[in-house]
């Protein structure tokens, strides 16, 4: 009866330890599963770590993958002679406009931004007229949109429309050759003066391509690369619109390096009165130069035995020719002779350094 009831307290035991590991196993997360099994991500730390955030302008507190993805744009900041090309382009744009539409025209410069073009391409708000040009030495294209305001202000304007009256607009039909014609000719003038802002820095023809009202047709990038957008308002009395002019990052490549520069004809690292003066000294610079006669090869036993009196033999012969060195260059050779009776050397030629 003993043992029996010993066996029965060691299956009790039993039991109870296994009922007790079950109930840890429930308790302890599969390991297989990790972190995120006890750890789950509510839908305000999802749209941070994306970057969506409810009342963000886009450009401002980026964070998560969109600042990553953004990141990748350059600012047009680091272009600081942009801004003077553009700046110039606008009072050249002022006087050219007054005198192509006789009338008080005012051009200003509302902002300039860095976009995407393919995002460019999605903000237009139609109707509008696109003008693909190209920058013949630089072999790449750029664009130019003009606002509906705009077309029918110039129109309205070239056409002898009274002043103080708004410019009549018909929505829903296209251009007409006429409208297209005249805009033509108001982009001529723009891209004239465009070539001539860039004149200081690098002579540059922007020719005008073609004319388009459909945004997928001006395609002149792939939509994510990079591009400089700079929106101009042209203010004609109570008249007027806006003109945007996009140059892609690879068309403004070739002069990248004077679009860096911080004012007109920097120069990276050089200062020229100092060049000036260095180049000035070193005309008056002592340069010693040793004549070579001949050369041989001695070992140490038979150099310590020299004395005063000891005869070298030399292979030189009044007819050999002699090298110039200046330290261990060599840099000339020549014949020796006399003139005005002093030893001279004759130069032969010149020594190739390599």
């Amino acid at each position: 009866m003993a043992d029996e009831d010993a066996d029965a307290l060691m299956e009790e035991d039993d039991d109870a330890l296994a009922a007790e590991w079950a109930a840890m196993a429930e308790d302890e997360p599969d390991p297989s599963m990790g972190a995120a099994a006890a750890r789950v991500l509510d839908q305000d730390e999802i749209d941070s770590l994306l970057g969506f955030q409810d009342g963000a302008d886009g450009n401002d507190n980026q964070s998560g993958i969109e600042a990553i993805i953004d990141s990748g744009m350059v600012s047009y900041e680091r272009l600081p002679m942009l801004e003077v090309v553009y700046d110039r382009l606008v009072r050249m744009m002022s006087t050219s406009l007054r005198n192509f539409t006789s009338d008080n025209v005012e051009v200003s410069l509302d902002n300039i931004t860095s976009i995407r073009f393919g995002d460019y391409l999605n903000s237009i708000p139609l109707p509008a007229m696109l003008t693909v040009f190209k920058a013949e030495e630089w072999d790449n294209y750029g664009l130019i949109t003009i606002d509906s305001s705009l077309i029918y202000s110039i129109v309205d304007v070239l056409l002898g429309g009274r002043r103080g009256t708004a410019a009549m607009r018909i929505e829903g039909r296209p251009y007409t050759t006429i409208e297209r014609n005249l805009v033509e000719r108001m982009i001529s003038v723009v891209l004239a003066d465009l070539s001539a802002a860039f004149d200081p820095l690098s002579s540059v023809t922007m020719r005008f391509d073609r004319l388009e009202t459909n945004p997928r047709f001006a395609t002149i990038a792939r939509p994510a690369n990079a591009a400089i957008l700079a929106r101009f308002r042209i203010d004609m009395e109570d008249r007027g619109g806006r003109l945007e002019l996009l140059l892609p990052y690879a068309t403004l490549e070739p002069v990248r390096e004077l679009l860096l520069q911080m004012f007109m004809g920097e120069k990276f690292g050089r200062d020229s009165i100092w060049e000036n003066h260095l180049a000035t000294e070193l005309w008056f610079t002592d340069v010693p130069i040793e004549v070579v006669l001949d050369e041989f090869t001695s070992n140490l036993t038979e150099v310590l035995d020299w004395k005063v009196g000891t005869f070298l033999q030399l292979q030189a012969t009044q007819d050999s020719m002699v090298e110039l060195r200046c330290g261990e260059i060599p840099m000339f050779k020549g014949y020796v002779g006399q003139k005005a009776g002093n030893l001279a050397v004759k130069l032969d030629r010149k020594i190739d350094p390599d």
